[in-house]
Formats: C-alpha cells, structure tokens, sequence
C-alpha cells in the first residue's frame, strides 16, 4: 500500500473513531430508536409556565450593567475616524491638529499600532468570531468605505469625538466595486463550509413541461443591525491579561479570537457579557474591540469604546441583497413537478458569508425536480454577515410569493397548494422529518384568523379609501445545536447553580434554562439561579442560529447524569437508593427517588449532610450534534397577514398579523410570545421599509441611522397574535426546538401577498413601498 493510501486509511480510521465515541456519548434520545428527553413526558411544572424574566426587575431598574455602563478607574474614551473611500490607499494622515486637542491621551494609527495576527474569521475555526480578516490598522490599505483609519482616546467622549474631527486624511483612489451592476465574476458561494447548490432531476426539463408555471425574479436590498444596544466594550490591561466587558452574543469565541490577535494564551483573555442589548448575528468580534484592546495597551489605561448608531453601520456588517430567481412548475391538481431557485448575492473579499436564501426551500415542498444554487460575486463594502434568519428571512419572500402566484393561476387555495405539497420526507438530503407538523398550525391559524372570510379576487374589498386584503405564507428555520456545549451544576442544599457561558440578548435565557434545570433537578424555581455570559464559565456556545435553548439544555442534562452518579455514590449503602443506578432513578422533591417505587428516596441535603459535603460540583458536555445527521429538523410556522393599502396615496399598513409556529415544546410561553412577536415585526421591517442604501461612486451608505434608515416603530405595528402547537419533537432536548429566528421567516411574504390581494399589485422589488403601488 502507498503512503497516501496508508494516510487516507488512518485519517478515516481516526474519523471513524471520533464517530463512535460521538455515538456513545449521545444520549439515547437523540439517536434512532431512542428514548425521548424524560422532560417531554414528565413534568414537574416548569417547563411551559409563562415566567417572567429573572433579569427582568434589575432591567427595569436601570441596574442590570450593559458594556458601555461599566466604569474603571482612569478609564478613557476611545473615538474612531473612517475611510471616505471605498479602495485604495492613505497618502498623507496629519495627526497633529488632534494630538494637541484638550484631554488627548493617544491618537493611532497604522504608523503606530501594535503588531497584530490577522483576526480569525467566523467559521475558519471552532472559536473563530472576526467578523471579516482584514489587517486591522496594520498598513496603509483601504477596503471599503467606513474602514477605521484612526483612533483617539481622550478623558472624555466629547474630546474624542471633537479630537477625531481635526484628523486630515489624504487617499490615493482606486476603482471599486460596490453594486452588482459593477461586481466582477460570479461562482457558487458556500455556508457552513458547504456549497449552496442542489439539483434532483432535470428541473429546466420538467419546468418547461409543466401546465401550470411560475416563473419570477424577487429583490432583496442589503439590510443593517440595529440592535438597541449600539456596539460597544469597556476592557482594561492588567499583568498581561485582558479583561473585556463586551456587548456579544460569543464570549468564548471572542476569548479565543482576540488571544489569537494579540498572541497570548486563550485563558489571559476574560470576556464577560451578562446583558446584550439585541445581537441579532451582529454582535461578535468586530474592528472596534480589537481597536480599542490595541489603544489600551498602548495608553496603559483603561478604554472604553461606544459605537455611535452610524458607527454601527460602518464598521458592523448586515445582510446583503439579494436576486432571486423562482422558477414553479405544477400538474393540473396543483403538484409540485418542478421547483427552481436559483440567483446572486454579493459578499466582500475579506467575508465568508454569502445570503444563503436557498435554504428554506431545501425542505419546504415535495416536488419531483429540484434545481438550487445561490452564485456570489465581492463587493468593496463593509464585511457582510449573519443576520436574523441568515438566508430563510429573504429566501422565504421569494419561494412564498411564487407559491402564491402558482395557487392564483391554480384557481386554488394558498393554503391549500401548499398542503397539497407537502414533503413525507426531505426533498433534498431524503432524511425523515425529526416532527413536522405545519399542516396542524395552518389549519389552527386559518381558523382563529378567519381565513375563510378572504376574497380569493385581488381588489374586491374596500373600506373607504382603503383597499383591505388578506395573504399567508410558511415560516421555517432549521433546528440547530453546535458543538461545544457544557455546564456546571453546583448542589448543594439550599438549592443549585447552573453555570454556562450562554447569553442573554433580550430573549429571556436564564428564565428558560432555569425553568429546564428546575425540572431537572426536582426543584422549586426559586431554588435554582443560571450564571452565564462569561467566558470563565463551561462551553463555548454562540448565541446564534437559534440554537440556546437546545445547547444548554442538552448540556444541562449530561450535568445532571453526572451529578446523579456522584450522588448515589455519596448515598453509599446505608441509604434508600442503595444498589439502583442512574437509569432507574429520577430527581424529584429535591432528592433522588427509584422510578417505580416513589417510596425509595432521599433527598439532596440528607445526601449530601451524610457524606459530609457542603456542596457537590459536577460538569457535563453536550456530545456531537448527531441528531441532524439522522433527520430534517426544523421549526415551522403559518404566518397570516391583514394588509390595508390607501387607494389614493398608496400608504400600506398592516391591520393585524397572525403567527401559528410549530416548534416543538414551548419552554417558557411568555418569553417565547415575546420572541415570535419580535421577529415579526422584524419581518415587518423587511417587508415595507428597510433598505440600505449605498452611494455606488463612493461606496458610502447613506441612511446611516435611524432618522434615514426606516424602522417599525409603534404605530406601524398591529396587535400581533401569535399560537403554537405544543407537539414536542421527540429528538430533542426537552422536545424544543429554535424559536429566535423563525419569526421574520416568511412574513415579508404574507405581506406582500395581502397587499396583493388588496390592489391585484405583485410586487417583487422589495420593499413594498408607497411608489411601487401607485
């Protein structure tokens, strides 16, 4: 045998190793023929209560301690100065008009930054975080337009905002792209390191076949984060180590990545966040961070860095655009013989992140042909990146509004084609549904919607000088646990800890996993408390793609089978659980109880009192995501939109909106309303209003804040109902699956298809504003 065969055969061996000690490690309820999560089935009456959030108080009294709210000694205030071009080179930067400014400590800039590693771009490593990998204030380069050519840190904010606006820049120009219209050669685009293309038969054949066909081009403009929370982070030197208290959805992966940038070990980094105000994919390692990590090893003092709302938009990347093509082909009763989607997005050199929009419709209908592919091109623009629904928030306007118009050449119910269409199995990977139950939420919300009271003909309802009509769509967002979770569980005998570098973005985190863990353990509510946020605490766990609730909670779980051996070892013979194991015990009572005779038990504190321990402390990793490699898995929904739109100046509102989700087990249904709400009027957003809009000569944006970039706020938003089916999915953790993302899935659709339905307009330039109805 040669070496590179001798190679290859140890590389799968040492695969298919890992493979099997995945397996083993997986809990029974996670692989095929396993038993599900006990909390499916047996309750100890917290998981489903509507709890209010246990951060909730200290918010409301303005003591829950944001990054930019974090005060230490000596601190000063960091101001950032941004290229004017969208490529090239800085000539000539004069400094000194700055330098000489009252309460100036530093001014950098790449003549004078510390030497720095490139910043790990996310998915180029486990931990990775960077937003994009370009050298940050390393040399003279220009790569778009917002690039941070400088720095000032001053005793106060407004010397450093009024230091920086004395900084003289010179550039050398060179000829950039920043429009699809002036990108340069196309190619397949990857995510999650795998391409984005699928093809099942000869979809182009059996398009053109068909009786019945839809074939239409949708547009989606770039969108920017707004989160409440502008960005920022307030860190500090101290003998070698760094200490960051940030605004991030990522405090392990930011640990790991800024060690990485500035050479040092991955335990001298210490990122703490316990309150985020809104991430949204936004929030991970950006320029500022390291910027102001440099300027304070420079200064040696404490810095404080607070990115201003059109900072955000500069340094901070938000989804690309996109041009859909959406291709349906149908038979005589409304069966899907063909389905294509196919089109562009455009991404940046230093980005890995292209719009997936392909991805709902993976698995959204059976159909006998499948033709997908999302083609990029670079851009000279500011790093795109994850943003809410990375790819089923623009990706579902498309597939949901050609369904619309294939069910009105159909003659047939919207609702009803979709049904008709539904897939027994994954269309593309062929892997059986892990629960899909979106026909039950769609006959639930046609019902408390009162679908049957829409007129199928566009234009035939009218209120005065409102045209009023009705529109549906499907909502979905694949279920998703990362590697790397873990947690620690503290007992003792008032109670216990659960400690987990988890965050908590606004979406009720420590409430829900206390809720889990209370369970669990067979403890009241009030005896368990959740410390996250923290890159010190066990797991490296993003709070991103929907996937919390189900990393910790699964992490959580192999704590406590931990924590269920340890302690019937501590119970030892003289005890009612002597003899029995882990699998014929449960917790319950604040003790351990045999599974079928209640009458053998003990408690934690009498355990623990016994063995002399004033405390146990266990940890526990969550095993390799297995599940997914055995089923599709994915939360669905069926939105329902009332729309209103004046005949006479085209102002469209939305009059009521209805979300039916299937997502599983709802955790907490208080936090979780709040969640789907969220995301709708998120979808709402994108439907009417947001756009980004970049200046093509120069490559500027130019709504770069919120008096130009257009936002729902309250009187554009209707009461907003949202239910669910409950069904818990039987191979997941606690039967949950992601509820964060899958609100702003299809929405933009059921609006533009009720605003169809109303003025007999199809709109497909999103959004749907006032002088594309006229």
């Amino acid at each position: 045998m040669s070496i590179v065969g001798k190679g290859k055969r140890a590389i799968q061996g040492a695969a298919q190793s890992v493979m099997k000690k995945a397996i083993e490690l997986a809990p029974d309820s996670l692989l095929p023929g396993g038993r599900p999560d006990p909390l499916i089935r047996r309750q100890h009456g917290q998981i489903g209560r509507p709890v209010s959030r246990v951060d909730g108080p200290l918010k409301v009294r303005g003591a829950a301690p944001f990054a930019a709210e974090v005060a230490l000694e000596g601190m000063v205030y960091a101001a950032l100065a941004h290229s004017t071009i969208a490529k090239g080179r800085i000539l000539t930067i004069d400094t000194g008009r700055a330098e000489a400014a009252p309460g100036v400590v530093l001014v950098m800039t790449h003549r004078n930054a510390p030497r720095l590693n490139p910043p790990p771009r996310f998915l180029s490593a486990a931990k990775a975080a960077a937003g994009d990998d370009v050298p940050v204030m390393q040399d003279d380069r220009v790569r778009w337009n917002g690039e941070p050519v400088a720095l000032v840190l001053a005793e106060t904010q407004e010397q450093a905002d009024h230091a920086r606006s004395l900084i003289r820049i010179t550039y050398a120009e060179e000829p950039a792209a920043t429009s699809l219209a002036t990108a340069g050669a196309h190619e397949v685009g990857t995510f999650m390191g795998e391409p984005l293309s699928a093809k099942i038969g000869d979809a182009e054949a059996a398009f053109a076949a068909a009786p019945h066909k839809v074939d239409a081009v949708y547009r989606t403009p770039p969108h920017n984060h707004n989160a409440l929370e502008p960005h920022a982070a307030t860190l500090v030197w101290r003998d070698g180590a760094l200490f960051v208290h940030d605004a991030t959805q990522a405090v392990a992966h930011t640990a790991w990545s800024l060690a990485r940038i500035f050479g040092l070990e991955e335990d001298q980094v210490h990122v703490s966040s316990p309150y985020v105000g809104g991430g949204f994919g936004g929030k991970t390692l950006w320029q500022h961070q390291i910027l102001a990590a440099a300027a304070a090893r420079l200064a040696d003092r404490p810095v404080r860095i607070a990115l201003s709302r059109e900072g955000v938009y500069r340094v901070v990347g938000g989804r690309s655009p996109t041009e859909q093509r959406v291709a349906l082909g149908a038979d005589a009763d409304g069966r899907l013989t063909a389905i294509i989607h196919r089109g562009v997005t455009p991404k940046t050199p230093h980005s890995a992140m292209p719009e997936p929009f392909i991805l709902p419709t993976q698995s959204a209908y059976a159909a006998k042909t499948i033709a997908l592919e999302v083609r990029t091109c670079d851009l000279d623009l500011v790093a795109n990146t994850f943003m809410r629904a990375p790819g089923e928030a623009v990706g579902t306007v498309a597939l949901e509004c050609a369904m619309d118009e294939l069910a009105e050449q159909l003659g047939l119910d919207p609702i009803e084609l979709r049904l008709r269409n539904e897939p027994e199995t994954d269309p593309v990977s062929g892997r059986p549904f892990s629960s899909r139950n979106l026909a039950v939420a769609y006959r639930l919300g046609a019902q408390r919607f009162g679908w049957d009271r829409r007129n199928p003909v566009p234009r035939s309802r009218r209120e005065g000088e409102w045209l009023v009509g009705m529109g549906c769509a499907t909502a979905t967002y694949p279920y998703h646990r990362m590697p790397g979770g873990a947690a620690r569980i503290t007992l003792d005998a008032g109670g216990a800890r659960i400690d987990v570098a988890a965050h908590e973005m606004g979406m009720g985190t420590a409430t829900a996993q206390a809720q889990i863990a209370a369970d669990r353990l067979g403890l009241p509510l009030e005896a368990v408390t959740v410390r996250y946020g923290d890159s010190s605490l066990p797991g490296v766990i993003l709070a991103g793609g929907s996937q919390q609730t189900a990393s910790v909670g699964l992490s959580v779980m192999m704590a406590h089978r931990e924590l269920v051996g340890e302690l019937l070892k501590l119970a030892g013979n003289d005890s009612p659980l002597a003899g029995l194991g882990a699998e014929e015990v449960e917790s319950a009572d604040a003790g351990l109880r045999k599974l079928d005779d209640p009458g053998r038990f003990e408690s934690y504190a009498s355990i623990l009192g016994r063995a002399g321990r004033g405390e146990l402390v266990v940890e526990g990793s969550a095993p390799m995501p297995l599940e997914t490699m055995h089923w599709s898995m994915h939360s669905h929904g069926a939105m329902f939109c009332e729309a209103r739109v004046n005949a006479v100046t085209g102002e469209t509102r939305v009059s009521r909106f209805l979300g039916s989700f299937d997502c599983g087990r709802i955790v907490n249904p208080k936090t979780a309303a709040s969640q789907f709400r969220g995301g709708i009027i998120m979808g709402l957003g994108l439907a009417l209003m947001e756009e980004t809009q970049v200046d093509g000569r120069t490559g500027r944006i130019m709504n770069r804040t919120l008096a130009d970039y257009h936002l729902p706020v309250h009187l554009d938003v209707p009461e907003i109902d949202v239910i669910w089916t409950d069904i818990p999915d039987p191979h997941t953790p606690m039967g949950a699956r992601g509820i964060g993302e899958i609100g702003i899935t299809g929405t933009g659709a059921a609006v533009a298809n009720a605003v169809y339905n109303a003025t007999g307009r199809r709109v497909r330039d999103f959004p749907i504003t006032l002088d594309k109805l006229l």
